[in-house]
């Protein structure tokens, strides 16, 4: 393990995507040396543009699927598609990413004992039973859905990281990220906001599935970089998972009003059905976050589009 005192050296997989290329910016911030690698599945290249010139900043066009050999003293494992639209392209490789990703970053922090942190999801709870979601909860997932390869991929993940806890003594860290919004945003991603913000920027029709009156919370991304970095810079006891996310809670229809309402388009609401295994209720207990990290979000939706809209409003 490398013991310079003065400043850590970070791997951040997926680093050049949505919440990886803020995570590096956050890391950079706070005077560490950071790795980023990205394979640009789904990451793009002006997300991290910015950092390219900065002498802690170095980029690493690799898939985690493959080893990954590097001296860190900590891993932000983040490496994967996370939108429906992207992690359903190719199924079976959104489920190694996740799977023989894990295996690899895991066997990387054991040969350099750096502590591990992984990105893991809400989706793990499926379509929950129970409202809102905590982390006791063991989820309701179809194993065999189109939505399997990243829900299942996922818990994999979750099992092999505490497997290796307990039989390798690996400091691990397991969050379970909540819907999370802001800018880089990738615009095709298909989640609704970049969908609802994009189409109300074009003027065209805002697409609502279902009746629209199933929910979701939405986190804004400098919330929860906050949070994973407490979770990071927590003691080795708090392993997780811990859920990250927003507990408010909102309609799909509410929130197609909202943007709608603040890009001043005239868009009309459309209405497709329902996606298979799309959950109805989604919103996180967020209970161990406050008491483990002293983290809770604090920007509030209204504020966060603001931001998120100005952000789309330069690319669209």
């Amino acid at each position: 393990m490398r013991t310079y005192a003065d400043t850590k050296r970070i791997l951040v997989t997926g680093g050049a995507g949505f919440l990886g290329s803020h995570l590096c910016e956050r890391l950079i911030g706070e005077g560490h040396e950071v790795i980023c690698v990205d394979n640009f599945f789904t990451g793009q290249r002006r997300n991290i543009a910015h950092l390219l010139q900065h002498p802690n900043f170095e980029l690493l066009r690799h898939d985690v699927t493959f080893p990954l050999f590097v001296e860190v003293d900590e891993i932000y494992n983040l490496a994967c598609p996370a939108s429906p639209v992207h992690y359903q392209h190719d199924p079976v490789q959104t489920t190694k990413t996740s799977v023989h990703g894990a295996i690899n970053m895991l066997g990387l922090a054991k040969r350099v004992g750096a502590k591990i942190l992984q990105a893991s999801t809400s989706e793990v709870y499926g379509d929950p039973d129970i409202h809102p979601q905590t982390e006791e909860y063991w989820g309701r997932v179809n194993p065999i859905g189109i939505r399997s390869c990243y829900d299942e991929g996922k818990r994999c993940a979750e099992t092999l990281f505490f497997d290796y806890h307990r039989q390798h003594g690996l400091r691990i860290k397991v969050a379970r990220i909540f819907n999370t919004y802001g800018p880089r945003m990738h615009p095709a991603d298909g989640r609704v906001v970049s969908n609802f913000i994009v189409q109300a920027l074009r003027g065209e029709p805002i697409t609502l599935y279902g009746t629209g009156e199933q929910t979701r919370s939405f986190c804004y991304v400098d919330d929860l970089i906050d949070g994973l970095v407490r979770l990071m810079n927590s003691g080795d006891e708090v392993t997780g998972p811990v859920n990250i996310g927003n507990p408010g809670e909102f309609s799909m229809r509410e929130l197609a009003e909202l943007v709608r309402q603040k890009v001043g388009g005239t868009s009309e609401f459309v209405f497709e059905p329902l996606p298979s295994d799309d959950p109805r209720q989604r919103r996180p207990d967020i209970s161990k976050a406050l008491e483990y990290l002293g983290w809770k979000p604090g920007v509030a939706l209204d504020q966060g589009l603001d931001a998120t809209i100005d952000y789309f409003r330069t690319i669209v």
